[in-house]
């Protein structure tokens, strides 16, 4: 029933009855207005705040300038001065389950996202919660808070399905401009595949035939979002913006003027880059004096060895990302400034994050990096444009590799699609009036994108329903309200016994309180179970499985637990099951390794310098007899 719903758009009375007969009725609703925890209620019950969340894809950890980074971000940093900074805040390891997470609040194995689309295994095909796309067994944030009396508009990347009852205007969203595909061309429309070499957008509802003129995503995306929310100004409503903005993700396009801002700010190489955003993460108290950084990757060299041409080429790439994360920067400036100048910005939440670790993956590489393929043909015709010096103009295609991605997400082991740190945590940034926690402050409770939507729907009085009106059960919420935390009444929205867990690709890992445990692939992992103590150790380097038998068998049976409840099945196949065939021997990192490489040349005293004398030893005569012998 759901389905057909969405199918037919959602329309307002629809909403409104299908919701009313699962339980939400005016008067449950005026009663979860006056029940609301101080922290929602702060702001004036009359007038609800309006909710802003900024999504960056592919966004590091300490790729903002208030969580350690060269990189000038000084609008999401005024918002942390004005808000919360949050240093334990999980995601999940790749895009699209971590959006149906988002907007459910149920785990991605019972929303539709157990496997990304792109990589569903043959024994996942058919099964319930692995889809592909959002399913029609979840209720979502849109559609609660546009029953509950908010304006929903959504701009950026979707990539949660298709076809007319996956895209946004049928999952709840009034507005909507947005990537249907999980990447693409900043510039036009020109996408990943030969199968699908052209990317799809919607406009409310509507199936674009071409971009607007003019378009480039980031500043397109921002113009929208102001027109919808220009275009129902004085109606006395507030709104849900959900704008999922593509930047930083490969590839990386920008402007000509943006492109050359980092010019060689990054020639100094990746390890000393890393180096200076920890020392500038304790100064700040994002990490605690002490932290360490993960080993370098075993597979990347130390700059220090590299010739200065390839050094230089390769800071070029983290210098256009550089420029992507100062130019995604700027876009949020101008909404914020645009919400002063309404008189909205005050009653205005945001929250701001990346959706997933940085990127280390070459994407070009992996789909069209066999010769011969039509992959291949499609990205030498499509994007051929990959001289360095024409590097983010249109048909150009680079990313930054997975010596810059460890950097991004600094201090932390790994990256993208990998439940280690380095993939699954991410910064966070809440503002607005619902924070009664000190301006510019820094909280470490362990919190997870699932929890934004039960804080959300309290935030706008909003009930979560059971049941669809046809009867069928709703999964339950796995997060937790951030209200009481908000309002400084609490460190963290979760217990010492509350715990979180993660599985994709078959990688898979559980956190509770201060410990983890992972199993990952090899050879990012071991192929089986390692355990790690966060407070400790938040770059993973020491495994504790042997010493902690015991809590390791307890937090192996919280992932049976996690299994059991949430409909895991484990991928026949795995885009890493042959990674380790294909990468070098995985040996440790250590620094100065082997010195043969490092050893400058030696310099003798300069009091025992002296010029090699005449050779006057021998007369011509013997010296022509050495040389007849």
């Amino acid at each position: 029933m759901m389905r057909n719903m969405a199918a037919r758009g959602l329309g307002r009375s629809t909403r409104f009855r299908f919701w009313l007969r699962a339980g939400l009725s005016a008067l449950g609703f005026m009663l979860g207005v006056l029940v609301l925890p101080s922290a929602v209620t702060a702001a004036d019950s009359s007038r609800r705040p309006n909710i802003v969340v900024i999504l960056g894809d592919d966004l590091g950890y300490a790729d903002l300038g208030a969580f350690g980074s060269e990189i000038r971000t000084p609008n999401m940093d005024s918002l942390a001065k004005q808000g919360v900074r949050f240093t334990n805040f999980y995601t999940n390891p790749t895009c699209s389950p971590t959006r149906a997470t988002l907007l459910s609040g149920v785990d991605t194995h019972r929303n539709g996202l157990g496997n990304m689309d792109e990589w569903t295994a043959p024994n996942q095909r058919g099964a319930v919660g692995y889809e592909g796309h959002l399913n029609e067994r979840v209720a979502t944030l849109p559609q609660l808070l546009n029953d509950a009396g908010y304006h929903t508009y959504m701009v950026g990347k979707w990539h949660l399905g298709k076809t007319p009852d996956q895209i946004p205007r049928a999952r709840g969203f009034e507005r909507d401009f947005s990537l249907l595909d999980g990447a693409g061309s900043y510039w036009d429309m020109t996408n990943m595949t030969s199968a699908s070499p052209l990317s799809v957008f919607t406009e409310d509802g509507r199936y674009l035939k071409e971009l607007p003129k003019d378009y480039y995503a980031t500043q397109t995306y921002t113009d929208k979002l102001i027109r919808f929310i220009d275009a129902n100004r004085g109606d006395g409503k507030p709104f849900f913006a959900y704008v999922a903005h593509q930047a930083p993700h490969d590839p990386f396009h920008l402007p000509a003027d943006w492109r050359n801002r980092y010019a060689g700010v990054c020639e100094k190489g990746w390890d000393a880059v890393r180096k200076a955003r920890l020392n500038r993460q304790i100064e700040l108290g994002i990490m605690p004096p002490g932290t360490k950084l993960a080993e370098r990757m075993w597979f990347v060299p130390d700059p220090i060895v590299l010739a200065p041409e390839k050094r230089a080429v390769l800071a070029k790439k983290m210098e256009l990302y550089a420029g992507m994360v100062e130019n995604l920067d700027h876009h949020v400036g101008r909404l914020i400034e645009h919400l002063k100048q309404i008189g909205e910005y005050d009653n205005t939440i945001f929250i701001v994050f990346g959706d997933n670790g940085a990127e280390g993956t070459d994407l070009a590489e992996s789909i069209a990096g066999t010769p011969g393929t039509r992959d291949a043909l499609h990205f030498a015709t499509k994007w051929p444009n990959n001289k360095p010096e024409n590097w983010g103009d249109p048909g150009s295609y680079v990313g930054y590799g997975p010596m810059w991605a460890q950097v991004s997400m600094t201090p932390f082991s790994q990256y993208k699609g990998w439940v280690a740190e380095g993939g699954i945590r991410n910064a966070l940034v809440v503002s607005g009036p619902i924070i009664r926690r000190p301006a510019g402050s820094i909280n470490h409770g362990v919190m997870h994108v699932a929890d934004i939507m039960p804080t959300l729907l309290e935030v706008a009085g909003a009930t979560y329903p059971a049941k669809t009106a046809a009867g069928q059960q709703l999964p339950p919420l796995i997060g937790k309200s951030w209200g009481p935390m908000l309002a400084g009444r609490e460190e963290s929205p979760r217990t010492a016994r509350d715990y979180l867990g993660w599985e994709i690709f078959g990688n898979r890992a559980v956190r509770q309180g201060d410990w983890k445990i992972r199993w990952q692939y090899k050879p990012f992992g071991k192929g089986d179970w390692e355990l790690f103590n966060l407070a400790n150790d938040p770059a993973e380097r020491s495994n504790l499985a042997k010493e902690h038998p015991e809590k390791l068998r307890h937090m192996k049976a919280l992932w049976n637990d996690y299994v059991k409840a949430n409909n895991v099945i484990l991928p026949s196949r795995s885009p890493f099951e042959t990674l380790e065939f294909k990468l070098p021997p995985r040996v440790p990192d250590d620094e100065g390794y082997p010195p043969l490489i490092y050893k400058q040349q030696f310099e003798p005293p300069k009091d025992m310098s002296a010029d090699s004398e005449p050779n006057q030893g021998h007369s011509n005569a013997e010296r022509d007899t050495y040389k007849d012998n």
